[in-house]
């Protein structure tokens, strides 16, 4: 379905039936990555899975300010009215997890439990932000430049996917078609409106965060292994799992693991409306 936000529509798919899951994907991704969870948890959760701005089917706006990661978690709440849900457990990868802990550090009376794979608050240093700011200008320039395809060539090269060449040849080939249907401007204004240099750093507000949060990272990625450990130094209700022979996208990578760890750490979170429900 197509729900407008402030004259933007996003894509918005929700299926299953139970407690509600929201899912929210990586750069360059759709929730078309989710897919191997579906069938697994749909029996069991309500899924709502969301195109970020930018994204898939959702709208490519040329004013970069409509992709600032705060506005878009604004965006996501008026998601949740239209589909009248109150509160949702959050799963975000990626970019897509640094979108879900600012969502839930903005809105945390809408969320039950947070779910973060490979993911990290922002970087804490002003100096690092403002380089990342600039690298990151110079991709979004060279994605409207040289085009989406020459874009996703260079990005399926980037050390940070080397593990996903051990994928099955199909499965890559889904991955590489899913990012050619993205939209360059949309992905360049991502970049420029919340990329991880542009967006707050959160580092210092984990340490007052009271929801329970479960940190999923790739033993093959050790800078998000890292980063998620340091998370869960600072985080008062938060548990790491690192997942062998898996790198940064551990849902694509060892598929089944994933689903048991989420099915785990929701099962021990149930709510009391979960319970009242029957599930």
């Amino acid at each position: 379905m197509r729900i407008e936000v402030n004259q933007i529509y996003y894509h918005v798919k929700v299926v299953g039936q139970g407690p509600t899951l929201m899912l929210l994907h990586g750069f360059t991704g759709s929730m078309e990555n989710w897919e191997p969870l579906i069938q697994a948890l749909s029996p069991f959760y309500q899924l709502v899975l969301v195109d970020i701005l930018g994204h898939g089917q959702s709208d490519s706006p040329s004013d970069p300010n409509h992709y600032d990661i705060e506005q878009i978690c604004d965006d996501l709440i008026q998601i949740l009215t239209e589909l009248k849900l109150d509160k949702i457990h959050l799963l975000g990868y990626s970019m897509g997890g640094r979108l879900a802990l600012t969502f839930a550090i903005k809105y945390p009376d809408r969320v039950f439990s947070l779910i973060l794979e490979s993911a990290s608050p922002g970087i804490d240093s002003k100096e690092e932000r403002e380089e990342r700011r600039n690298k990151d200008r110079i991709l979004a320039d060279f994605i409207e430049e040289k085009g989406i395809e020459a874009f996703v060539d260079y990005w399926e090269n980037i050390p940070l996917f080397s593990t996903q060449k051990q994928l099955p040849l199909d499965l890559q080939q889904r991955i590489r078609s899913n990012r050619l249907k993205n939209n360059p401007l949309g992905l360049a204004n991502s970049l420029r409106g919340m990329g991880t240099g542009q967006q707050p750093s959160w580092w210092d507000h984990l340490s007052q965060f009271e929801l329970p949060v479960l940190i999923i990272t790739g033993e093959k990625d050790e800078k998000f292994c890292r980063i998620g450990q340091q998370m869960a130094n600072r985080l008062r209700d938060s548990k790491h799992i690192i997942v062998e022979h898996a790198g940064h996208t551990v849902h694509l990578e060892q598929p089944a693991q994933y689903i048991n760890i989420l099915k785990n750490h929701l099962a021990l979170h149930k709510t009391k409306e979960d319970y009242y429900n029957g599930y």
